[in-house]
């Protein structure tokens, strides 16, 4: 970031405005991580219509916090109910409910909460120096990378996102088809609107968003409504920090785990939960005490809770330059930043710079807050995850008709929400990935006019243009790994299971 630029962002972030909109979604974002059930995708769509009547800094900002927030909510619930709030803090729960079952649960909470703060600022200063130079490579992109960087976004997703590559990819294929209604975008024939006019602008992403995630959710949680909830009935006592020489045991493996997970987020289709097992994994396997680990190590705790949140700065890495998130919540955020008029790529660091460092300055400040609000409450904590799903659910559907109505003062907006809503609910059902289907509205436009100016660039020859351009030779070879890797591996790890099993035998 350029030093002019400085006070200009500090002048940004110093209003009324945007420290109210980092404190709603810092708080909100631990929150929604710590009830069971909910996610910081659904908290992330469901607060884009808010940001509407809000600045891009002050929205963006909101939105980025509640991101990496959730992210370190999950580990409340986790530790204290070994069930994970989000799925980045399964590895969490492993020591954190041990932990909790010595009487050691609030050291457990500090420890996750200074190792998630630890995580999320070393990644949001690699995203603020990292991001900016890395930016010049989209500056060598024209229509047939468009296409292709389109195309690779959707096969990392639609095959990361779920257990079987081929739902992914089945969902990432019917957003594609979404995305086609509305007016061609060269001819300005409707297509696939059925003679209404409310279509002909396309499918309108937010209630798309709201729908697909939030409503959802809602009709998941009243069908599971019969099922006990667990609530932590214990005492939490001691300190919530850890003590001198803990810490110094930590600070290593905080360190690695910080760089691990940081790395991990910049991996397209990586998200957090691969992160927070990685760094666990490592930090098992470089410690004495490995026979301690899945019994109550402090150091499995800080391990995954400070990898999980240095994912969120990397993923927001490709996700600004690119426009390629590596996960759900990224995929969402990517359609905030549209929606603000901010498309990723060189202009963010350029033309936008102000805003984007501001949000990124933003986001460092988030991580730093997320930390001292999290040990300010860490011992009352505990009474959010007895938060009743009778509460939880009408909140999310009136958040949910109220941000779709107020997009365009529509009911039509509204219908398309409840149309996406049940759609998201047999998604889930059928253990088909949401995710996909978003991605696939946002750059399903951006895939179609690259790839039909690559037509007419190409003068017939499509196959040879393609592999004239290194970068699309490239992406074209990213692509195909994105799609071949996950078999290949599955296969790989059946083979070495059974060898095991035979050997064993």
């Amino acid at each position: 970031m350029s030093f002019e630029l400085l006070p200009q962002v500090l002048a940004n972030l110093m209003t009324t405005e945007v420290i109210v909109a980092i404190l709603i979604g810092t708080i909100g974002g631990i929150i929604v991580g710590a009830l069971p059930g909910l996610s910081a995708t659904m908290a992330v769509a469901l607060l884009i219509p808010v940001t509407f009547g809000m600045s891009p800094i002050a929205g963006l900002t909101m939105l980025t916090a509640i991101y990496t927030s959730a992210v370190y909510g999950g580990s409340i619930s986790a530790i204290l109910l070994h069930t994970p709030g989000t799925p980045a803090s399964a590895a969490t729960a492993m020591d954190g409910y041990a932990l909790t079952r010595q009487g050691k649960g609030l050291k457990a909470l500090g420890v996750a909460t200074i190792g998630s703060m630890i995580g999320g600022f070393i990644s949001a200063l690699l995203l603020l120096f990292l991001a900016p130079p890395l930016s010049k490579i989209s500056l060598q992109f024209y229509a047939p990378e468009y296409f292709l960087i389109a195309i690779f976004g959707l096969t990392i997703i639609g095959s990361l996102a779920a257990g079987n590559m081929m739902k992914g990819l089945a969902s990432g294929v019917f957003g594609l088809g979404l995305a086609l209604v509305g007016l061609d975008i060269l001819t300005g024939f409707p297509r696939f609107t059925f003679g209404n006019a409310n279509l002909e602008a396309g499918i309108s992403l937010v209630p798309a968003l709201i729908g697909l995630f939030s409503l959802s959710q809602v009709l998941i949680l009243i069908e599971e409504k019969h099922k006990k909830k667990e609530k932590f009935t214990g005492k939490l006592k001691g300190s919530v920090f850890p003590s001198w020489r803990e810490f110094r045991q930590m600070t290593p493996t905080m360190g690695k785990s910080s760089i691990i997970g940081t790395l991990v987020g910049i991996l397209p289709g990586a998200g957090g939960d691969i992160g927070s097992w990685v760094s666990y994994n490592e930090a098992k396997r470089s410690a004495k005490n490995k026979e301690e680990f899945g019994k109550g190590a402090i150091n499995g705790v800080a391990a995954s809770e400070t990898a999980n949140n240095a994912v969120t700065g990397g993923a927001m890495i490709p996700l600004l330059i690119l426009g390629i998130p590596g996960s759900a919540a990224t995929a969402v955020l990517l359609g905030g930043f549209i929606i603000q008029g901010l498309v990723p790529g060189r202009d963010l660091f350029t033309v936008h710079a102000n805003i984007t460092y501001s949000v990124i300055v933003g986001f460092v400040i988030a991580n730093l807050l997320m930390g001292i609000i999290g040990l300010m409450v860490a011992k009352y904590v505990v009474n959010v995850t007895k938060i009743s799903d009778g509460v939880i659910a009408p909140i999310i559907v009136v958040f949910s008709v109220v941000g779709s109505y107020a997009i365009n003062n529509s009911l039509f907006d509204v219908y398309l929400m409840v149309a996406f809503g049940l759609l998201g609910y047999f998604m889930r059902k059928f253990d088909f990935p949401t995710a996909p289907v978003v991605l696939a509205i946002i750059l399903g436009p951006m895939a179609e006019n690259g790839f039909r100016q690559s037509l007419v660039l190409s003068q017939g020859d499509l196959l040879s243009y393609y592999l004239s351009r290194p970068i699309s030779v490239i992406l074209i070879i990213l692509t195909l790994l994105a799609l071949l890797a996950p078999p290949i591996i599955n296969a790989a790890r059946k083979y070495r299971m059974k060898r095991r099993d035979l050997a064993s035998s």
